[in-house]
This record gives C-alpha cells, structure tokens and sequence, in this order.
C-alpha cells in the first residue's frame, strides 16, 4: 500500500475516534440532566406524599376539635334539658342534643378513615424516602462517573488530535484537501474499502480494471460512483498467518 494511501487511511480511522469521543462528550451531560430530571420528579413525588400526609393530620386534628367543641355543646344541652319546663322544651333540648351525637359519630367515623389513610401514607412516604436517598446515591455516583469518563475522554481527544495533525503533516496538500471536501460532503467518510470487487460506502461494482489498479496500491484512488478514497485490503490465508509470512501475490495484481 502507498505511502499517502496508508496515511489517508489512519487519518479516517482517527477522525472516526475522534468523532465517537466528542459524541460521548456531548452525550454525557445529556446522560446527567435526564437522570436528575427523573430524581427531580421523585423529589417532587416525596414531597407531595408529605403534603398528603400533612393535609391528613391537619384534617384528624380538626375533626377532633370539632368533637371537642360538639361534645361540650351536647353536655351543657344534657344540663339544660333538665330545667326544661315544657314537654315542647323537653324535646327541642333532646333534639339538639341528637344532633350534636350524629355530629360527633359523623366526625369519629371520618376520624378513622383519616387514620387508616395516615398509616397507609407514612408507609408509603418512608419506602419512597428510602427509595429516593438510594437514588440520590445513584445519581452522584453516576455524576462521578460521568465527571472523570469525560475527563479521560478530552485527555484522549486531545492526544488522537495531535496524532491527527501529525499524519495530516505527512499528507501531500493536494490528497489532504481532498480527503477534507469528501468527507465534508459525505458526512465524515471520505475513505472506504474495497471489498469482493465493491465499494464498501455506495456497494457498487467496481470496474476489473479500476480494480486491478487498486490492487496494486500504488497511488491514492477514487471511488468513480460515490468519489470516496478507496484502499484495498489483501486477504491473508491461513499459512499467512501461521507462518508470518506475506501473502501471495495475486495474479491480477502482476498486470499483463
């Protein structure tokens, strides 16, 4: 493979990883706010089971009260009624005293409702208590995490970035400029691989003897269909790799 073939070809790869780390940069923070907006709606969750909780003991204590004050009213009835001096006294006393206990068993049964709903509440609000300080837990763990993948990830950034301007300086400008415009206009790739005769970006057939002369490797080529730079990859077989050695020349790659 050329010289300036190999270079164009590291500098996609590394504009490639260059590429996924800003994308998880970018993406990290995104990560943060969602995780602590999902905590801010069971912040929220909490406090309105207090508030329940709250409105519920205010409503018991009120009720109570209304007992009370009921309780006292049927009492000085009850002694009024026995200075009554008329039958139609009598029973206007007694009537208002009734009234005053239907009061009184209304407020107690509501009063025990209330109390079946404030056990219910408490155990729900100390569960979503519990549940909430472990997600607060979470949460600043994964803040952390976040915190320090993001410093590795700019600590990386900046030394493939630096890789990059090293391989750009051993890029002839022309190749350089054109590996710039190509990959501008096809969204980052500017350099495929030929694989079984195809571009591997568009997949179009190439022309037997377009591909004869990519082959060989000896200059830096385009793709005719999408205009991509193209490289190919020789296959090595099995005794290749066992034994080290270079793969076989494939008779295309002699020419006539």
């Amino acid at each position: 493979m050329a010289p300036e073939v190999k270079l164009v070809v590291q500098l996609q790869e590394l504009d490639n990883r260059i590429e996924e780390l800003r994308r998880e940069i970018v993406s990290l923070p995104k990560h943060i706010a969602a995780i602590e907006k999902t905590l801010e709606g069971h912040v929220r969750k909490v406090e309105a089971d207090r508030a329940a909780l709250s409105a519920n003991q205010r409503a018991r204590k009120q009720l109570e009260l209304e007992v009370q004050v009921q309780e006292q009213k049927a009492s000085k009835l009850k002694d009024q009624m026995l200075e009554a001096r008329t039958n139609e006294q009598y029973r206007a006393f007694q009537h208002e005293i009734e009234y005053c206990e239907k009061g009184i068993h209304k407020a107690e049964d509501r009063i025990l409702d209330l109390m079946g709903e404030s056990e219910r509440l408490e155990q729900n609000l100390k569960a979503a208590e519990t549940a909430l300080d472990t997600e607060k837990q979470q949460v600043e763990a994964e803040k952390q995490r976040a915190r320090e993948r993001t410093a590795a990830d700019q600590k990386a950034l900046e030394e493939l970035q630096q890789e990059r301007q090293r391989v750009v300086a051993g890029l002839p400008g022309e190749i350089h400029a054109a590996y710039e415009r190509i990959r501008k206009k096809r969204k980052g790739l500017a350099v495929a691989e030929a694989v079984d005769g195809r571009c591997s970006a568009c997949h179009l057939a190439l022309r037997l003897q377009f591909f004869q002369d990519l082959r060989r490797a000896e200059q830096v080529m385009f793709c005719e269909s999408c205009g991509r730079i193209l490289y190919y990859n020789p296959p090595e077989s099995f005794e290749d790799l066992s034994s080290g050695s270079p793969p076989e020349t494939h008779p295309l790659e002699t020419g006539p």
